[in-house]
């Protein structure tokens, strides 16, 4: 199908002047990552300690509280999912490329962040405990500048791949790791839909736009977007690697060591989400 983009006489920007390096930041937030670690570590054991004060009357069954272990995996997946659904969300109300792309891609957005806060909802249920974090920062230009959006989508579901797939190695239970592999799934998905918006950045937005940086720090060309025979692992075998990776988004003291915007955070807003199909609900921890 013939896409129609507004015409514009804006110059086309350096890319190396408006793109924020993964690299860079991700290899700060190795530095810091360990004041990170500690709070996620020192918020776990608060709500521990409140698991241990219960009596009984605020929840139906004690025998489903997963293992600390499983608890771990699930509270950092929770901060992904609030991170992803306050990421969907400011590109929707306020990035103004989002207004300028074609419908098909503009569905994509919305129903990616219906499908991000029906993953938060589900983990909070089976961990009983809200994400420790509500709300984040970003790099500059984050969702003024087209490039940087995309590079900082792209950043963060390769690191939402990558930390399902821990989840996939280390969950207790058959159960939780074919709910991770599922949750994996869709954030595969959304990665792939993130690089397909690239061709379609209106020149307006500085668009087409050719090439994505992800977590990895190389940029990609995006022909084709779906360029994974398999999905990446970057490695990581243990989810506080996940948790360091995110530490910027989250503390104010890494966000400013990785060169993100701290003049403004952005807070995570819950809602009831609505997915597209009833065919890709939930339905159960075995998946029928």
């Amino acid at each position: 199908m013939e896409r129609n983009y507004p015409d514009s006489s804006v110059e086309s920007v350096p890319e190396g002047n408006r793109v924020t390096s993964r690299r860079s930041f991700l290899r700060k937030a190795t530095v810091i990552g360990a004041t990170g670690i500690a709070a996620f570590d020192g918020m776990l054991g608060l709500a521990q300690g409140r698991d241990k004060e219960d009596t009984g009357g605020g929840r139906p069954d004690h025998d489903d509280i997963p293992q600390k272990s499983d608890q771990n995996i699930l509270i950092a997946a929770e901060i992904a999912e609030a991170l992803a659904v306050t990421t969907y969300t400011n590109i929707i109300d306020g990035a103004p490329f989002f207004a300028r792309l074609p419908i098909d891609d503009q569905g994509y957005l919305v129903a990616a962040r219906q499908e991000e806060m029906s993953h938060y909802l589900l983990e909070q249920s089976v961990s009983h405990e809200p994400s420790p974090f509500n709300s984040f920062f970003y790099p500059p230009k984050m969702f003024s500048d087209a490039q940087t959006t995309l590079n900082v989508l792209v950043t963060l579901e390769d690191a939402f791949i990558a930390a399902y797939l821990v989840g996939v190695r280390n969950f207790s239970t058959p159960g939780l790791r074919v709910t991770a592999a599922r949750i994996m799934g869709i954030e595969s998905d959304h990665r792939t839909l993130a690089r397909v918006l690239g061709a379609d950045v209106s020149t307006m937005d500085n668009g087409p736009i050719e090439k994505i940086t992800g977590i990895q720090g190389v940029a990609e060309s995006i022909d084709p977007p779906n360029n994974n025979g398999y999905e990446r692992t970057l490695c990581w075998t243990k989810i506080e690697q996940a948790v360091q990776a995110l530490t910027p988004f989250v503390d104010m003291a890494a966000a400013k060591a990785a060169g993100f915007d701290t003049s403004k955070s952005y807070g995570f807003s819950p809602f009831s989400p609505n997915l597209p199909s009833t065919l890709g609900e939930f339905i159960s921890l075995n998946g029928c």
